[in-house]
């Protein structure tokens, strides 16, 4: 059993909004855990019950009807089938001059925008859509930051019933296009520019060729973005080319009567948000979220597994690309103020983010695996250079967590916080496994499985299993099942994705195993296991001990077809600067792995690279590598966020087979 680093007190426990949420619903919280695992299953065994109660105690504005669950398939059920509500009216619930959003730039801008104000600029852009036609259904596109733009967008998008679909400005031309051409947006929010690492970037000869590129556009509205962040003149942005009128943003969201903001209230599962499969293995996918779904999952984990309560600041750095933007800003709902962050998280020093957390007194801090493993490397100590008194919660996922980067949250940042590794992804844009604030967090794991999510672990022989890695499955519906893929009318693609490996059951294609306490280890995704010998290895479980070489930057492994049916394994890692990859540190990768892990997971090769290919939400393209060393095209590359890192590994000597 994996050692206990944190334990919540009893007073803690007490007053956690899951002890209430279990009383409220008469499930007696006793024993191991605090009793979560008996919650747990009560959830899963009832969930028309758990659901209905979620939806009383987040005060869901909207008639829930009679039916709870109505078909229950996978795919195919219906939740909620009666219900009507809005997304956008449960997340401006909240009136008053306290902040609802704190946006802050990497080259130092802070702007505040209080919920009156934020609900005021949602009334002018939304009365601006109106006049252009806007109806529910209709798509709006945002190749916009993490920034106040975008949640105003978005907000104003989904009060009107309208899709909302994000990219974020680092990507290129093409990968917008293959995105949002696939969806036939009416309106598109862009801005002129950004920075990294304090250069500013000009974004408006790219916009120009994504209007170019999308007929269906009616109407640009142009985010003088850059121009604030430098403080240069604050001209309405003009595009030379655009064929589609242009608008200002500032004059986009002046309200232009005294109308009152308006929410129009939809079915539970009219369409709210178009999210995208990361693509490098084709065309991305077009995921369609229903608004009620999103809602009460997002609910459901921000009050019950997150503890969040009104008026705490939440941050979660993060792209407008990822799913985890979309998660975060259903804070708002909990009457929470959100932390928008937009630059490099290491700029202008590795402590800045750790900085932005003190300075706004954020209670939650979420990121990802690779930048707490990149803290550690770095030899940052926030404990001693960071007063974090007001922190109470470290969110991570992206990638897994190894156990090294718990140590290092607990000894090098702060000893009482809860640390939670999460993991779902933007399939179900929620999660299967997460946080549990009445439980200890165990070193190396996922503290519990969510509320109402009946996720097993199985054998390819489709048998739960404990204690022995497998595939990540949920046997039964859940709300925030995608509503479908677009463009899918049969459903052919969305059942090929998820539920053909094992039919009636949602496949994750997560390589798994689930601890005697309840707690889940990731090994890594399930198609980029590694089967040497015919033993499928997770690739988590090499990187763990590769990464813990202080020389190693980065590493990605593979499995390297020998074409007698078998696998090699292959290892390449980006080493710092001072480093060279010669015999003594190629035997000293090799000792690591062999003494904690197995003789299976040794590599066969070793090869040091000057980079690694990464999507645009930082996970790296394990598969981008397995189909260049294999000689196989990347079919998207627009997907990846460094392209040209490719290079390396094609046709490398080392790899020759012969």
């Amino acid at each position: 059993m994996a050692e206990i680093l944190w334990q919540p007190d009893e007073a803690r426990i007490a007053a956690s909004r899951m002890t209430s949420f279990a009383a409220s619903v008469g499930v007696a919280l006793e024993g191991k855990d605090a009793g979560y695992d008996t919650l747990w299953r009560w959830s899963v065994q009832n969930r028309e019950r758990f659901w209905s109660a979620v939806w009383e105690d987040c005060k869901v504005v909207g008639e829930k009807g009679a039916t709870i669950l109505g078909e229950d398939r996978l795919p195919g059920a219906e939740w909620f089938p009666e219900a009507s509500l809005n997304f956008a009216e449960n997340l401006l619930a909240f009136e008053g001059k306290q902040d609802a959003l704190i946006f802050r730039s990497e080259t130092g801008v802070r702007r505040s925008l209080s919920r009156d104000a934020l609900r005021e600029a949602v009334r002018g852009l939304q009365q601006q859509l109106q006049a252009w036609g806007i109806v529910p259904g209709d798509r709006i596109a945002g190749f916009v930051p993490n920034s106040e733009h975008a949640v105003i967008g978005m907000l104003a998008a989904s009060s009107l019933g309208a899709v909302w679909s994000s990219c974020s400005p680092d990507f290129g031309t093409r990968g917008v296009l293959d995105r949002f051409g696939q969806i036939e947006p009416k309106v598109l929010l862009a801005i002129d520019g950004y920075t990294f690492k304090g250069k500013p970037i000009d974004t408006t000869a790219k916009v120009e060729e994504i209007v170019a590129g999308l007929p269906s556009l009616e109407h640009v509205v142009m985010v003088p973005f850059l121009q604030e962040l430098t403080g240069s003149a604050t001209d309405p942005v003009r595009l030379e080319k655009a064929a589609v009128p242009c608008h200002a943003w500032k004059k986009a969201i002046q309200p232009s009567s005294d109308a009152p903001l308006q929410f129009t209230r939809l079915p539970f599962a009219h369409p709210l948000y178009v999210m995208f499969s990361s693509g490098t293995t084709g065309q991305p996918k077009c995921i369609v979220h229903g608004q009620g779904g999103t809602l009460l999952q997002h609910r459901k984990e921000h009050a019950l597994h997150c503890d969040l309560r009104e008026g705490e600041k939440f941050f979660y750095f993060t792209t407008t690309g990822w799913m985890m933007w979309n998660w975060l800003v259903t804070g708002l709902a909990e009457g929470a103020t959100l932390v928008l962050f937009d630059g490099n998280p290491f700029h202008p020093d590795a402590a800045a983010l750790w900085s932005l957390v003190v300075e706004e007194q954020c209670a939650i801090f979420g990121t990802s695996a690779k930048y707490l493993d990149a803290c550690k490397k770095s030899g940052l100590t926030p404990r001693t250079s960071h007063d974090l008194q007001h922190l109470r919660l470290i969110l991570s996922t992206g990638s897994p967590l190894v156990a090294e980067s718990f140590d290092w949250v607990y000894q090098e940042v702060k000893a009482d916080l809860q640390l939670a590794s999460i993991t779902g992804g933007t399939d179900l844009l929620s999660c299967f496994a997460l946080g549990c604030p009445i439980a200890p967090v165990r070193r190396g794991e996922l503290q519990k499985r969510g509320l109402g999510m009946a996720v097993q672990v199985w054998s390819e022989q489709d048998q739960p299993i404990i204690d022995e890695a497998g595939e990540l499955v949920c046997t039964e519906s859940f709300p925030s099942m995608p509503t479908g893929f677009w463009n899918d009318p049969e459903g052919k693609r969305y059942h090929e994705a998820y539920f053909e490996f094992f039919p009636g059951v949602w496949r994750h294609g997560d390589w798994v195993a689930l601890s005697e306490d309840q707690g889940m280890v990731v090994y890594g995704r399930s198609d980029a296991t590694l089967n040497p010998g015919g033993v499928r290895i997770g690739t988590a479980e090499i990187y763990r001990q590769v990464e813990q070489i202080e020389v190693v930057e980065e590493a990605v492994v593979i499995g390297q077809d020998t074409g007698d049916g078998d696998q090699r394994v292959i290892l390449f890692v980006r080493l710092s600067p001072e480093a060279t990859l010669n015999e003594e540190l190629s035997r000293r990768i090799r000792n690591e792995i062999r003494e904690n892990a197995t003789p299976r997971h040794v590599p066969a090769v070793i090869c040091a690279v000057d980079d690694i290919p990464r999507t645009r939400s930082g996970k790296i393209s394990e598969i981008a590598v397995r189909d260049v060393v294999h000689g196989r095209p990347v079919k998207n590359t627009e997907a990846l966020a460094n392209p040209k890192a490719l290079a390396f590994f094609r046709n490398r000597p080392e790899l020759s087979l012969k």
